[in-house]
């Protein structure tokens, strides 16, 4: 349990592995952050896939950890650690491939919408929950997924779109049945992992330089806004109705 990491012919591959729904607790962000960047910075390797164990690819932050945990601590390590792994597949000094199964939630729309590429399994759907646990946040990489005005009714209504519906968009490279996830995700990799190391590095270096918009600002905009519902007490009150109903 945890992230997991294996490399083999110049692809290293992370797993999220966090049952029951992969929704990471404060050190397995940064944990995560950490994986990226090594992977990254590892001159033999030339891609990197983040993939996942069990029923879905992310479910976002333990909300559950936050609610008993005393202050705000954990609430201020989740923050930080979104931002952290976030900006460390952004900033991956290779391209990064998402293999997204089942369903990509909050953090997960995060990690996926800063990825190079996305290759999802035909169960995949894709949301930001946000606003019913009382925060904000992964508009920025929503927005990298889907259009704008899509990105506003998912973010107000919490509703979910479909791997398909991103194939349409050409956000997501290919969808795949499950079992074909990650052999697919490798075959990309494979493919980008063959052209010339200090080419890909440099295409990644100058694709992040025409960006026009600085995801990891934006993000960061956003993130101020689910402080200040968390001051006022909202955030509190609508995690711990969403803890209740789990139960």
């Amino acid at each position: 349990m945890g992230i997991g990491l294996r490399a083999s012919g110049g692809v290293a591959e992370i797993v999220i592995d966090f049952p029951p729904v992969n929704a990471l607790p404060v050190q397995g962000w940064f944990d995560l952050a950490s994986a990226v960047t090594g992977a990254g910075a590892d001159p033999d390797v030339r891609a990197v896939i983040i993939a996942a164990e069990g029923r879905g690819f992310c479910a976002g932050v333990d909300v559950k950890e936050m609610q008993r945990t005393a202050g705000h601590e954990a609430l201020v390590g989740a923050n930080r650690g979104c931002f952290a792994a976030f900006a460390a597949v952004y900033d991956c000094e290779v391209p990064v491939i998402a293999a997204v199964h089942g369903f990509c939630l909050g953090g997960g729309v995060g990690l996926a919408g800063n990825a190079d590429i996305v290759i999802a399994a035909s169960d995949a759907t894709f949301g930001l929950p946000e606003v019913d646990r009382g925060a904000l946040g992964a508009a920025t990489h929503l927005s990298r997924l889907v259009p704008q005005q899509l990105m506003r009714a998912m973010v107000y209504t919490c509703r979910t779109v479909t791997a398909q519906q991103l194939l349409a968009f050409g956000t997501v490279l290919d969808v795949v049945p499950a079992p074909g996830l990650r052999p697919a995700a490798l075959a990309v990799a494979g493919e980008i992992a063959a052209k010339d190391p200090a080419v890909i590095r440099l295409a990644k270096q100058s694709l992040n330089g025409i960006d026009p918009v600085d995801v990891k600002r934006s993000y960061r905009y956003e993130q101020g806004f689910t402080f200040e519902l968390n001051l006022t007490g909202v955030s509190d009150a609508a995690r711990q109705a969403f803890v209740d109903g789990q139960r």
